[in-house]
């Protein structure tokens, strides 16, 4: 419901139906129908852990060149839709290793997502590349590279934001071995939005400190 009122109010997305395995047959039914009725695709978590190993025979039938599709560690291709491959949530997870490389070459987008873990999205690069080529040693940084940029085909409206970052150049293998690149200043749509490494629309200490005291965490 929350979903058919964001986007029936003009909102811009896909329905989003966390995982697999938590939908039963009968809501999984009702994500497709509101979806296809809204003529948006579907965003949700396939085969992440081995329990859901499964997800790719649901939802085989039913996916779209629209959908967006995280995870799909425990999952095989063919499964129509965009990939996004989250390298740190997996590895913190222990879940296992995606190989989105094979989806790419089924001819899947591959995009890079976090999961919510942070958003710095060059780091997940460097980190994709590096889970890639623990997996094959022939791997180059062009592939994870090629997964961050396609990133900006679900939001193209990235690629009129003004990024100046701390290294002196935006070139794939420079990074992939290039600890601790940061964007210093981000404009949006002509208001800066980060100065200084520092976001300038929230709080960030203030949050923090919220944080701390509202989960603390034993030492």
């Amino acid at each position: 419901a929350e979903n058919e009122r964001f986007l029936r109010a003009g909102g811009r997305g896909l329905v989003g139906a966390h995982a697999c395995l938590t939908l039963s047959d009968d809501t999984l039914d009702a994500v497709v129908g509101l979806a296809r009725d809204l003529g948006v695709g579907v965003h949700i978590h396939v085969g992440e852990d081995a329990t859901d190993a499964g997800a790719a025979d649901r939802l085989r039938p039913l996916a779209t060149d629209d959908w967006l599709l995280a995870h799909c560690v425990h999952v095989d291709p063919p499964l129509a839709g965009t990939i996004a491959h989250n390298p740190r949530s997996n590895m913190n997870n222990a879940v296992g290793y995606a190989r989105p490389a094979r989806f790419a070459r089924a001819g899947n987008r591959v995009v890079l997502g976090s999961d919510g873990i942070g958003a710095a999205m060059v780091d997940e690069f460097a980190l994709a590349y590096v889970a890639q080529r623990a997996d094959d040693v022939t791997a180059t940084p062009e592939a994870a590279w090629g997964w961050l940029r396609a990133g900006a085909e679900l939001a193209p409206e990235v690629l009129g934001d003004e990024v100046t970052w701390s290294a002196d150049r935006a070139d794939p293998w420079y990074l992939a071995f290039t600890p601790g690149v940061r964007a210093e200043r981000v404009v949006v749509g002509g208001e800066t939005v980060v100065e200084g490494g520092v976001c300038t629309r929230v709080d960030a200490e203030r949050i923090r400190a919220f944080e701390r005291e509202g989960a603390p965490v034993d030492a």
